[in-house]
């Protein structure tokens, strides 16, 4: 999930420059290894290295090098960790990107098994849309290349793995408006199911396949005319589209389903008790102080407040904060459980 037209300023990829420069480079944070940690039994009960897959919701830092630089990092109220490296953490893992940006637009390659990238679909390739093209060009991959890219490097997946997918907001945002926009976000879930089914194919036993959020209650569905009700609607037919298809496929009963759109349903309802303060009616990162309000370039000094990155469900108008994050994390982590694979 991103905004999907700001852009960076001339200026301002200079100043990223030379703090850089400055600073002697940015990197992938999270560190470099997605190895099973040590002989301690972690939280989880069991050790298992993470895999993940998708867009700006689950990306551990692939632009990091060069947001870094700003104050940010990740698509959240920076320097706070997103739900992947929390649930990482979780099983004893620590999860970093699988690629990274450079000044030259160009991704490299990295060590970690984070392949999410903000800006990413189910498939459609990058290039068709604007997405903070100043700072890091049309290089985001679309899930299905990620899965792709994974395999041809390391072949398969294995038992001892944990994969995580969480893909479509994206391809909700930039479907249009109904009747029309129906069959686009149809095509994205069939598609994803297909994605899913190649992981499983290629040899993993444990994946999550998370639906999309109730996007239409997101700080940009509730200021939206509408007030949210076509990306509400969107959303509705992308979970199910995607859940007949996995049952079409027989992989309903081979992965672990996350319903996130009921779950930030029940959070919002609840904020207060959940610990917030604000719900989905503002957020956390100053837009007047944030470079173009987008939570990629969020920091602590961009914050509306102190504690804004604990106090608001949003960082921005469509990203989650640091305790939105960790919550959605102990909500995966518990439909794990209820699996029977670790506690």
């Amino acid at each position: 999930m991103h905004a999907i037209h700001h852009t960076i300023c001339t200026a301002m990829l200079a100043m990223a420059v030379c703090l850089l420069a400055a600073c002697g480079g940015g990197g992938s944070d999270g560190g470099s290894s997605n190895g099973s940690g040590n002989a301690a039994t972690p939280p989880g009960g069991v050790h298992l290295q993470v895999v993940s897959f998708g867009d700006s919701l689950s990306d551990v830092g692939t632009y990091a090098p060069i947001a870094a630089a700003l104050g940010g990092g990740r698509f959240t109220t920076n320097p706070g960790q997103v739900w992947t490296q929390d649930v990482a953490q979780y099983y004893g893992d620590t999860l970093s990107a699988a690629f990274t940006i450079n000044l030259t637009h160009a991704l490299t390659a990295q060590s970690g098994l984070g392949y999410a990238e903000g800006g990413a679909t189910v498939a459609t390739p990058a290039n068709l849309y604007d997405f903070l093209t100043d700072v890091i060009g049309n290089v985001e991959m679309p899930v299905n290349q990620q899965v792709s890219s994974y395999l041809a490097r390391y072949g398969s997946f294995n038992a001892n793995q944990l994969v995580l997918v969480w893909a479509g907001s994206n391809d909700v945002l930039r479907a249009g408006t109904l009747p029309a926009s129906a069959p686009v976000v149809q095509t994205a879930a069939t598609t994803l199911a297909q994605v899913v089914a190649q992981i499983l194919l290629a040899g993993a036993t444990h994946v999550v396949v998370i639906n999309v959020p109730n996007i239409g209650l997101s700080p940009t569905g509730v200021a939206s005319p509408d007030g949210g009700a076509n990306l509400t609607q969107l959303s509705q037919i992308f979970n199910n589209t995607l859940t007949t298809a996995l049952q079409a496929n027989g992989l309903q009963g081979k992965v672990i389903l996350v319903d996130s759109y009921t779950w930030m349903n029940q959070t919002i309802a609840a904020f207060q008790a959940n610990g917030f303060t604000v719900s989905n009616t503002s957020f956390a990162c100053d837009p007047t102080k944030t470079p173009h309000a987008t939570a990629l370039l969020c920091s602590p000094a961009t914050y509306v407040a102190p504690n804004a990155d604990q106090t608001y469900v949003f960082a921005d108008s469509l990203h989650p904060s640091t305790h939105s994050h960790a919550l959605f994390a102990q909500f995966v982590e518990q439909q794990i459980a209820n699996t029977g694979l670790g506690h």
